[in-house]
């Protein structure tokens, strides 16, 4: 059998094809005659006559020219009668082939392009799993879009509970629901299972996992004879909760758990995928609504907040009008109970369990898609400089009978399988790096059990991956084959990249990259001055050396004021003994503990401002509080030892709830009557005015706080104290270091007291703003990452259009030009470009900043002393990009590169 491969390369000898495409071609050949001769045989052909025809068609010129087609375009090639057509999937196998060899080719060029993609495919893909995981996926739940949470409008603002009465109305009176489930927060302390641990758990109605539609891993869920009173009590486990404590024990289900000194039956666990209102809550248990009494009476406490199950068809706005209806009829009815309760407000519990962060997710998914954008911005520019180098062989090609469509195709199908590279890449790197971006994550975080890279995200990965193939591939493939052989063996040398028309393309796309890259930078830089606003807030307290501790009790052993008055003052005396701590103080919440406490309350001599409840934060706290937590005193005095259960009741207003209340006034000597029992209103006597703190976070302003010494809570407000009271120590030392004594006075107190949640103060400090610094952290890395991709982009342009001209460079310093007026020369195009780029980049950038005024601080998403800092800093960078390029042409030897040219 003849050498086909040698044959050929002799025949190609003439046609002036570079070195690497021509063996490329010649394969490509080969592959043909050999195919042509097994079909010669197939048809009955002896082996010498197949050898002579082949051979015939290689050496006849124009059979040559026919098969050569058939190489670059075989779809449109002319072949000879009889012969068998390529089918499309053998076009895309040589085309897969051809990229192939074209990228081992070029191994620079490939390894910085896939690590690119890989970083720019990886960050969407891992941002991607979380928005998926929080936002996208259906909640685990039947119809979960029919799921609605329920809450009371007041006069004043805020999703507010409601009480049993007005759960049973809105149950028994509505049109528009299938269901309607109650829940409410159970604080409990689990005891007889080796170290006694505090758990936060739910209390929900009959039906409640009906309404949802949930079932048990083990065991069964809450049944609505399981709220029967007199019915063993029951609970059921969290998954979470089921693992840690009970290390995953099937058998536990049957099993008796002691919570807050009471047994309780375990009856199911429930899935790990299960969401609820109640964050972090660990275990439900029915919510018993004739166990107490006076949760019947209509002027009880607000506890209950609903879940509702729309009727098919109804949506949420018939709903709400429905239960509105049935509000204002029960405020008509019962005005002294109701009269401030004036509707009912559904939010979509899926909303809900978000919370504040979709817009902060979708934000973060724009941010990280629009690196990705920049970095096929990039890729498009280097796919151009390196298709300037193929003008050439895509003319020969052209001239051999390629169309343009398929050295498009051909082209487009190398860039694909780069992007293809980088995806696989991308996805190995999101899957490393999700545990990293979850462990970032604020704590507060919803769903994080479901941020996984499952078919929904892989789907979303491969589509990125064209799409990007596509971006940064269609232009310069588009532009790599607008040529003819004439004009690619002429050209050489002239314009910034392969012509006047690549050179402005490659700057109309780093245009484009500086453009994004600005808006990324100075969404960044809004993020990063309302933070900086934000910590240099005063929280109204000094959390330096403090630490904290978080207790509840058994309410069974702590029933009455007395019980709690030996716990506090046992624990007061043991803590204040501990080395180094200079001050200790108890309180029923904690400043940024993420729970607050409301109660109702009249001005003795004044009358309620018409159509309004006054409310206020409600506190008790010890003597010592104010001292260990650094709350400044404003007017009157502090608490002391003298106020106890036999002495009148006194109080201690907060600055803001003086302002409001007495703003020309000093209120020390007021009286006040506050609604903080079941008996009715109780007289009190403000003693003392406390500096603001605030409670619910830095970026929320002060709440008018009240506090009462907690010796003289009501016998009806003891529950508060059992169900969580917050102990704070002042320390001259590190206050890490008194972790295990306090933990071991606490037992030696009540070895029952749950001691496991003992943390510096800081700590809470920090947890309220970390969804903000998340945020900032990504966005702040996504903008670093552009504007080092839009430096090099710059640089790229600008070092590769030096190269090209050096010719011209050389003859302009022959005829007189000095380094200064190249280096000029060179500076002026980068700064044109630059100057393009930050026009175009600050008006996008004033628009989409507007979208993240919910995510800003005290600053305005148009703050121009942002804009002008980050328009500066760009601005030094494009001048290093373009001066690095610039210094080398002013230092060229003109007569180097005359020769050169």
């Amino acid at each position: 059998m003849p050498d086909w491969r040698g044959e050929v390369l002799r025949r190609l000898t003439g046609l002036s094809l570079p070195p690497g495409r021509a063996i490329e071609i010649a394969d490509e050949l080969t592959q043909h005659l050999e195919d042509r001769h097994a079909d010669l045989l197939a048809d009955g052909a002896s082996a010498a006559e197949a050898e002579r025809l082949v051979l015939a068609e290689l050496h006849d010129h124009d059979l040559l020219a026919q098969a050569l087609r058939q190489v670059e375009r075989p779809d449109r090639a002319v072949l000879p009668p009889g012969a068998p057509r390529r089918h499309l999937f053998l076009d895309l196998g040589q085309d897969l082939r051809l990229g192939l060899r074209a990228l081992r080719r070029q191994p620079g060029f490939t390894a910085v392009a896939v690590l690119a993609l890989a970083l720019g495919i990886g960050g969407n893909t891992a941002i991607f799993s979380l928005v998926n995981g929080v936002l996208l996926k259906a909640l685990p739940f039947r119809e979960p879009d029919r799921l609605m949470l329920v809450t009371s409008r007041r006069t004043d603002p805020g999703k507010r509970p409601f009480t049993l009465p007005d759960f049973i109305d809105f149950r028994d009176q509505n049109r528009s629901l299938d269901d309607l489930a109650a829940f409410a927060t159970w604080n409990v302390t689990l005891t007889g299972q080796g170290d006694a641990e505090r758990l936060l758990g739910a209390r929900v109605s009959a039906g409640a996992f009906g309404t949802l539609g949930v079932e048990a891993v083990a065991g069964r869920t809450l049944q609505p004879d399981d709220d029967t009173p007199g019915r063993q009590f029951v609970v059921v486990l969290g998954h979470g909760l089921w693992q840690r404590r009970f290390a995953a024990d099937p058998a536990i289900v049957g099993k008796t758990l002691t919570f807050n000194d009471t047994p309780y039956t375990v009856v199911g666990v429930l899935p790990p995928q299960f969401v609820f209102p109640i964050r972090d809550a660990e275990l439900m248990t029915p919510l018993a609504p004739d166990a107490d009494p006076w949760r019947g009476m209509r002027s009880s406490v607000n506890f209950l907040r609903g879940i509702a199950r729309l009727k098919p068809g109804v949506s949420r706005e018939v709903a709400q009008a429905d239960l509105t209806a049935v509000a204002e009829r029960l405020r008509r009815d019962y005005p002294a109970s109701n009269g401030q309760k004036v509707g009912v407000d559904l939010t979509p519990l899926g909303e809900d369990l978000v919370g504040d962060y979709r817009a902060a997710l979708v934000i973060l998914l724009a941010a990280v898609g629009t690196v990705l954008l920049i970095t096929c911005v990039n890729l498009a520019n280097l796919a151009l400089a390196r298709a300037s180098g193929r003008r050439r062989e895509m003319a020969i090609r052209a001239a051999l009978g390629a169309g343009r469509g398929r050295l498009v195709q051909q082209l487009l199908t190398e860039n694909l399988l780069l992007a293809a590279l980088g995806g696989l890449a991308g996805l190995a790197l999101a899957y490393h790096g999700i545990p990293v971006l979850l462990a970032l994550s604020p704590a507060t975080l919803p769903r994080v059990a479901e941020v996984a890279i499952d078919r929904r995200v892989l789907g979303f990965t491969l589509s990125l991956s064209v799409l990007a193939g596509l971006t940064f591939g269609l232009l310069p493939a588009w532009r790599a084959t607008r040529v003819d052989l004439e004009e690619a063996l002429r050209e050489g040398g002239r314009g910034l990249v392969g012509g006047r028309r690549q050179a402005r393309a490659r700057g109309l796309l780093v245009v484009a990259q500086i453009a994004l890259s600005l808006v990324l930078l100075v969404a960044a830089g809004l993020l990063l001055r309302s933070f900086a606003r934000l910590q240099s807030v005063s929280p109204g307290f000094d959390t330096d050396n403090v630490l904290a501790i978080h207790l509840s009790l058994p309410q069974s052993r702590y029933p009455d004021r007395a019980a709690i008055s030996r716990f506090t003052e046992a624990l007061q005396g043991r803590l204040e003994t501990l080395p180094g701590v200079e001050a200790v103080g108890c309180v029923s919440l904690l400043p940024l503990s993420g729970w607050g406490s409301a109660v109702p309350f009249t001005i003795e001599g004044r009358d309620a401002p018409a159509g309004e409840e006054m409310v206020t934060e409600y506190r008790l706290a010890s003597p010592g509080y104010f001292s260990a937590l650094g709350i400044p005193r404003v007017a009157g005095r502090g608490f002391d030892a003298h106020d106890t259960a036999t002495t009148g009741p006194v109080a201690i207003v907060s600055h803001t709830f003086a302002k409001r209340f007495w703003p020309d006034g000093n209120p020390v000597g007021a009286h006040l009557r506050i609604d903080d029992n079941d008996r009715g209103p109780r007289a009190v006597t403000v003693v003392g005015v406390a500096g603001d703190v605030r409670d619910r976070g830095l970026d929320a302003e002060p709440s008018p706080i009240l506090y009462l010494p907690i010796e003289q809570v009501h016998e009806d407000g003891v529950v508060w104290l059992t169900n969580q009271n917050y102990w704070l120590l002042r320390s001259a030392v590190d206050p890490l270091t008194l972790r295990e004594p306090v933990r071991r006075a606490i037992q030696a107190v009540d070895r029952d007291a749950p001691s496991s949640d003992i943390r510096p103060m800081e700590q809470y400090l920090q947890a309220s703003v970390a969804p903000r610094r998340f945020n900032l952290w990504l966005l702040t890395l996504f903008a670093g990452a552009a504007l080092v991709l839009a430096g090099t982009g710059l640089y790229g342009v600008i070092a590769y259009g030096v190269a090209q001209r050096r010719h011209e460079i050389g003859i302009r310093m022959t005829l007189g030009a000095t380094g200064r007026d190249v280096l000029r020369l060179v500076l002026g195009e980068g700064m044109r470009l630059l100057a393009a780029g930050a026009a175009l980049g600050l008006v996008a950038a004033w628009g989409v900043t507007r979208f993240m005024a919910a995510l800003l601080f005290d600053v305005s998403a148009t703050d121009p002393s942002t804009y002008l800092t980050i328009s500066a800093i760009l601005g030094l960078v494009a001048l290093l990009a373009c001066y690095l390029p610039a210094r080398r042409a002013a230092a060229v030897d003109p007569l180097v590169a005359l020769r050169s040219g």
